[in-house]
């Protein structure tokens, strides 16, 4: 029985972890491209895309100087994205709910990554990417890097709570099983010797 809870166990396990086993494994990262930057301004990317690439999260690493707060609705980048004359994917994008990461302390320099979209499907083709500055205030922009990633499209969302009631269900069951049958024989050495009677022995 050990085993086979055991193996519910590991079951459990692998339904619990599929997505993210899979997204690490049949992810990809794409490329990236810079959309804008401080000295230069707009730099519109043109790029070839496949259907292979869908889902295709779009992604903008912006850089700052400076330690001004984002604020919700107040759009620090617009990034828009066409294909054949028509726009797949437009956004303002506030950056509000990112956590930044610090990449030049001496400098208070900052970056912030943001989902713009997903993309999917994905018509092969070319692709334009363009990213312009919004109507925030205050932020001192550095550059702005548009990040393509294929992303893995997803089990079925079920297989986590089955999975995790299969964890359950196995570690329960190997608790119990090891508790059954996890005491030690008794030695019989270990016990005192019976009495006896006769000379020496113990009376009666």
């Amino acid at each position: 029985m050990r085993l086979v809870f055991l193996i519910v166990f590991l079951a459990g396990i692998a339904l619990a972890g599929s997505n993210w086993l899979a997204s690490q494994v049949l992810s990809r990262d794409i490329g990236r491209w810079r959309l804008y930057d401080a000295g230069t301004g707009p730099l519109p990317a043109q790029l070839t895309l496949a259907e292979k690439d869908a889902p295709l999260r779009v992604v903008v690493d912006l850089g700052v100087a400076g330690l001004q707060a984002m604020r919700t609705g107040r759009a620090v980048v617009t990034l828009t994205a066409a294909t054949d004359g028509k726009t797949v994917l437009a956004k303002a994008m506030d950056f509000a709910g990112t956590q930044p990461r610090d990449t030049n302390i001496q400098m208070q320099e900052r970056a912030f990554m943001e989902t713009a979209g997903i993309i999917d499907p994905v018509v092969s083709g070319t692709y334009i990417f363009t990213a312009g500055l919004g109507d925030a205030e205050g932020v001192s922009i550095r550059y702005a890097d548009l990040v393509l990633r294929h992303e893995w499209g997803g089990a079925d969302p079920r297989y986590q709570p089955i999975g995790y009631a299969l964890m359950a269900v196995g570690f329960i069951g190997l608790v119990l099983a090891f508790g059954r049958g996890g005491g030690r024989p008794q030695n019989p050495n270990s016990q005192p010797p019976p009495p006896r009677w006769g000379r020496g022995g113990a009376s009666a």
